[in-house]
């Protein structure tokens, strides 16, 4: 049998040309998962991490020792008092939304500091009306700072939090579906600053999604006092099956656990089923997965530069997430990439993305995600919202020769069609 992937000469030659033109980028991003395999390593020695910490419990998970380990190191990891790590969030929205609520009530107000927060969470903040049991429907005030220029609004961040109303103020690092770039941690960092000047009592909450371990640093070294993130997502290295973290300051992660569970509870109970081996293997090995993923992105990024598309970030941008967007233009170019990335998936290869209404977003969304694990972006996938600029967002990679081979496959579906 022939097991030879179609692709043709041209494709071939312009990958091998990126591969050259990018070298550099790759030796940094080694040597930055280099750095956080060792960071990595130390917390697991120093928790003197054993077989023990394996064995999973059920129905209330009382006195579970690997789940309360894994809370630990997550907190050295991040630099921080404390860390929530369960299965039981059902994704990145759902802790962040734990996390609001747990620092908010009735009569606060919570600023949003880089404009709209990413589509899920308008629904959670009240911004637009997806059911009842938003931060609006409980008393809390939503306002955000608009970006100038697809940059943060330093000036207009100060004005806003200087309302001894606000107690939270929310920072997305990554770009969701806007087109601005994603946040570095020193650009958090100065963010964290001009909250602390004007408004010292305001909890920073950082959604972390996308950007665990891309760089040596966290937001929570930088002056945030919590972070947010998905299992499924980078620090979950391809293997967590579910579930999200939180780090952050003891109160604010004591807080989220009882919106979790409930008041009483927090964090004593939520069995693991078996999955604290998968957890703790997943993070051992997401500085490399994500390292993997941020390859594929620059390679991504330079091949379709010589195909003639506009990138961003461009493909010797240092990077601050795992996301590639990719400026396709007209619909039928999104479809056609998203068929060419499912084409390079392991798992329902043969299965051609349609636009849906997806739930939790205001457009039609189509999704390019061949996955073990379902919805996990740290794997490679791709997707866009069905409007203008008609932008795809590639991320993912489990390895970085699978996601080179997805994104030459997508660039033969692209000159194909």
């Amino acid at each position: 049998m022939n097991f030879t992937l179609q692709i043709s000469e041209e494709v071939r030659a312009a990958a091998a040309q990126a591969e050259r033109e990018v070298e550099r980028q790759f030796a940094r991003i080694d040597a930055v998962a280099q750095a956080n395999t060792q960071r990595v390593l130390a917390a697991f020695q120093k928790h003197r991490v054993a077989e023990s910490y394996f064995t999973g419990t059920t129905g209330y998970g009382y006195d579970d020792l690997g789940r309360d380990k894994l809370d630990e190191i997550y907190a050295g990891l991040f630099g921080t008092e404390d860390a929530l790590v369960r299965i039981q969030f059902v994704n990145g929205t759902h802790a962040i939304a734990c996390a609001l609520f747990g620092a908010l009530k009735a009569g606060d107000v919570l600023v949003s500091a880089v404009g709209a927060p990413y589509d899920t969470l308008l629904g959670v903040v009240g911004a637009v009306d997806k059911g009842h049991g938003s931060l609006k429907d409980y008393g809390v005030e939503y306002r955000q700072v608009e970006l100038v220029e697809d940059a943060p609004d330093k000036a207009g961040l100060a004005q806003a939090v200087r309302d001894s109303r606000v107690k939270a103020v929310l920072i997305q690092r990554s770009k969701g579906y806007a087109t601005r770039a994603s946040l570095s941690v020193d650009e958090i960092g100065e963010l964290c600053a001009i909250v602390r000047q004007n408004n010292p009592n305001a909890a920073i909450l950082v959604d972390n999604c996308y950007g665990e371990f891309v760089e040596e640093r966290e937001p929570t070294h930088v002056g945030a006092d919590l972070v947010v993130g998905s299992l499924i997502k980078n620090p979950g290295g391809g293997l967590a099956p579910t579930g999200a973290y939180i780090a952050g300051r003891r109160d604010l992660v004591e807080g989220a656990a009882m919106r979790l569970t409930c008041p009483g509870i927090g964090k004593e109970c939520g069995s693991t089923l078996g999955n604290n081996r998968l957890l703790y293997q997943g993070l051992f090995l997401a500085p490399h997965t994500v390292a993997q993923a941020v390859k594929t992105a620059v390679f991504a990024a330079r091949l379709m530069e010589l195909l003639g598309y506009e990138t961003q970030p461009r493909s010797d941008e240092v990077r601050h997430d795992i996301i590639q967007m990719i400026h396709l233009k007209e619909p039928e170019a999104v479809k056609r990439f998203c068929k060419g990335i499912q084409s390079g998936a392991p798992v329902d290869s043969y299965v051609t993305p349609e636009p849906w209404d997806m739930p939790g977003y205001d457009s039609q969304v189509i999704m390019a995600a061949g996955a073990f694990i379902q919805g996990a972006s740290i794997e490679l996938s791709a997707d866009a919202p069905m409007r203008e600029p008609y932008t795809v967002y590639l991320q993912g990679g489990l390895t970085y020769e699978s996601g080179k081979t997805g994104v030459m496959l997508a660039a033969e579906e692209l000159l194909g069609g």
